[in-house]
């Protein structure tokens, strides 16, 4: 039967590109750019740049911003992230190697713990790839793909790169879930508007395996049409560092819709996204109904002037108890294996089972695009929790770090993405 199927799958003949059939860069984590700057037979070219000052409204005296994967600083103008690299494809064989300078090249390694387990410096050896895998392609349907290496998981709706999204700080639900995984993907596209992912990788966002059992994941992407997009994420692995008893279950959904698009009128497009998280821990000393994430975030963006301004609206809220999920503040030794229990300060932010995180945000964010390439941001981001977590004005160097429960930024950016 297996045999079968697998003759069926590979005896189908090819379709459309995948979600060639309608202009997508309107959506949240899409590209804006409609055609690639650097194109040949061999190789597709890209470049980004992500340049931010954020002005945080406590003015923390060591300029440590806490809680956030899109920027690290305050107060000062920082290189939040340089990519350099492409696609390559010959003869069906494909690859794919993106680099990361800048922030991101020290606070993406930070957030991982399985670098912990064992010898060498994962961290160090991935520090300055964000992605880089190599696959093969297959011409039946409208494309097979099965990729090796570090790829993007776009848990979460939003993307790693901030170019690619409506808004410069992403609400819980996507700024704690996934920006890559470590491992192998097969992407199936029975035609050109559904997408079918399997993930058999380390784990979750992580370079290495905490334990001995890999992670297992899907993704179901469908457009019926131009102006929706329906995506579903799951996930299960053992992501506790030294407790393979643990198990962690995830699935995450989000809905997309554009439901204006004049481009000769004032407002010329506009669209809303909805994304809804559910996750929890199970086993190795707790359970669902102690360690679980629930989270949801909802945003709306309108375009002006034939898409050269941009207004987008949005927020979400999470509840974590236990905090596996969340950012750990960098009192914390770091994000290895003695920060999940650290009590070593009058102020750290522990992860013991049961420790109650609930959290809040919104923002506004205003966009100018000269053209698809370049986008000037401004965006005021408003987050609470119900304990201390955030940097308040005596920053979090000091051996008590000052942390309080409300943050109030202004993020400014500008982003090049060709």
């Amino acid at each position: 039967m297996r045999l079968l199927l697998f003759a069926l799958i590979f005896a189908a003949e090819a379709h459309a590109d995948p979600f060639s059939f309608a202009d997508f860069t309107w959506l949240n984590g899409a590209s804006r750019q409609r055609e690639p700057i650097i194109k040949t037979p061999y190789f597709t070219g890209q470049f980004l740049a992500d340049v931010n000052y954020v002005y945080d409204f406590a003015t923390p005296k060591d300029h440590t911003l806490v809680g956030s994967t899109s920027a690290g600083r305050t107060n000062e103008f920082q290189l939040q992230q340089l990519g350099i690299g492409g696609d390559f494809n010959y003869k069906n064989t494909r690859g794919r190697l993106m680099t990361q300078f800048g922030m991101y090249s020290v606070m993406t390694p930070r957030n991982d713990a399985s670098t912990a387990r064992g010898q060498w410096q994962l961290n160090d050896a991935y520090r300055y790839l964000s992605e880089a895998y190599a696959g093969y392609h297959w011409d039946k349907w409208s494309g097979i793909n099965l990729d090796a290496g570090i790829f993007m998981s776009y848990v979460g709706l939003f993307s790693y790169y901030n170019s690619e999204n409506w808004a410069y700080q992403a609400s819980y639900t996507s700024a704690n879930t996934p920006w890559f995984f470590n491992g192998l993907r097969l992407q199936m596209h029975p035609d050109d508007h559904l997408k079918i992912e399997l993930w058999l990788i380390n784990g979750w966002q992580s370079y290495a395996m905490y334990n001995e059992m890999p992670g297992l994941g899907y993704q179901v992407l469908y457009r019926p049409d131009g102006e929706n997009s329906f995506l579903s994420n799951g996930y299960w692995g053992a992501d506790t560092l030294k407790n393979p008893g643990r198990d962690r279950y995830h699935i995450d959904n989000s809905i997309s819709h554009k439901y204006w698009d004049l481009p000769a009128s004032a407002i010329s497009k506009a669209a809303f996204s909805f994304t809804f998280d559910l996750g929890c821990e199970d086993g190795g000393g707790v359970n669902c109904g102690n360690q679980y994430f629930l989270s949801a975030m909802l945003y709306n963006r309108v375009w002006f002037s034939d898409n050269h301004f941009a207004v987008t609206l949005g927020g979400g809220a999470m509840n974590n108890p236990g905090r596996y999920l969340a950012l750990l503040p960098p009192v914390n030794t770091g994000a290895g294996e003695a920060s999940a229990t650290n009590n070593s300060c009058a102020n750290c932010f522990t992860q013991n089972p049961g420790d109650s995180f609930h959290a809040w945000d919104y923002t506004a964010t205003f966009d100018y695009m000269p053209n698809d390439l370049l986008t000037y941001r401004i965006e005021f981001n408003h987050r609470e929790a119900n304990v201390p977590y955030f940097g308040g004005p005596g920053g979090i160097s000091d051996t008590t770090p000052d942390l309080v429960k409300t943050n109030d930024r202004i993020n400014l950016a500008m982003m090049v993405r060709f």
